[in-house]
């Protein structure tokens, strides 16, 4: 279904001048809601020592540091990761001629784990916050999301807004953008390992409410899911997903090409409506 790209031929040891995160602004670097609008590469201090592309196909394997997150990366029924951050993951490295390992991590843990080299790259719905683009190369971003509340649908009309919301006691992912907004909007809030249990916690009534991204809340809650009694309200704020890698890494500009080939040719488009996110999609080039 994919055809092969062209890598970029680098030498152990050159500096590189990569791609901010960002707007998703077309034919422009981009730049995250609220971050700054100069490259978080070319203010890095710390660029990688040796091409992490040449690390990568040296051991023939990408490594994808993911969280159970439909339908960006979510399990079907025979164990295999799928979803549209899990299907351009499979896709990229196929063009980098790799495999690709699928690594669940504790999400606090994510730029622990890049350092590290447990993982090469985070590819989970991921909001490019200013300390995300801090501490990570980044790809320009490529879809739009929000986070949004889950509650009980049949409790959704006592609550209209953040300030009727204030007694509830929310779950949250640890570490995540929906726990930065529990803790901007003053909610009383517990912290668990990812969105799909903080889902659970709502669904098994030890949450009042949860907060995360619309994107997942739109697959995950409402008639014709598992969660066919619950519903998301109101959108606390907006936001874009990126992709990191380590720090000066190459593999960010690798695949920010490998974004607009991709999006140009349709590959990225039918991918994004297989799992109905192609509102959300930013155009690429």
């Amino acid at each position: 279904m994919k055809r092969r790209w062209t890598a970029l031929a680098l030498a152990l040891g050159l500096t590189v001048s990569l791609t901010a995160c960002g707007s998703g602004t077309t034919g422009a670097a981009n730049t995250p809601a609220g971050g700054n609008s100069e490259s978080p590469a070319g203010n890095s201090n710390t660029p990688a020592a040796e091409s992490d592309l040449a690390y990568v196909k040296e051991k023939g394997a990408l490594v994808v540091g993911i969280t159970e997150f439909e339908p960006m990366d979510y399990q079907n029924t025979d164990g295999e990761w799928i979803g549209f951050d899990a299907d351009m993951a499979k896709a990229f490295a196929e063009s980098l001629g790799v495999e690709v390992q699928f690594q669940i991590i504790d999400w606090d843990n994510k730029v622990m784990e890049l350092d590290g080299k447990t993982i090469d790259v985070v590819w989970n719905g991921m909001t490019l916050t200013d300390e995300v683009t801090s501490a990570m190369e980044c790809t320009n971003a490529y879809c739009n999301n929000a986070q949004v509340v889950v509650l009980p649908a049949d409790l959704a009309e006592q609550y209209p807004d953040v300030a009727s919301m204030s007694d509830l006691n929310f779950a949250v992912e640890s570490g995540s953008a929906g726990q930065t907004q529990a803790e901007a909007n003053g909610f009383t809030y517990t912290e668990v390992v990812d969105q799909a249990t903080a889902v659970l916690e709502v669904s098994s009534g030890t949450a009042d409410a949860a907060i995360i991204d619309s994107l997942m809340a739109g697959a995950m809650v409402g008639p014709g899911t598992s969660y066919a009694d619950l519903t998301y309200t109101i959108q606390l704020n907006s936001e874009e997903y990126g992709v990191g890698f380590r720090k000066g890494s190459d593999l960010a500009q690798e695949l920010n090409q490998f974004f607009v080939d991709s999006y140009a040719d349709g590959t990225m488009t039918q991918l994004a409506e297989t799992y109905g996110v192609q509102a959300a999609l930013i155009p690429q080039g």
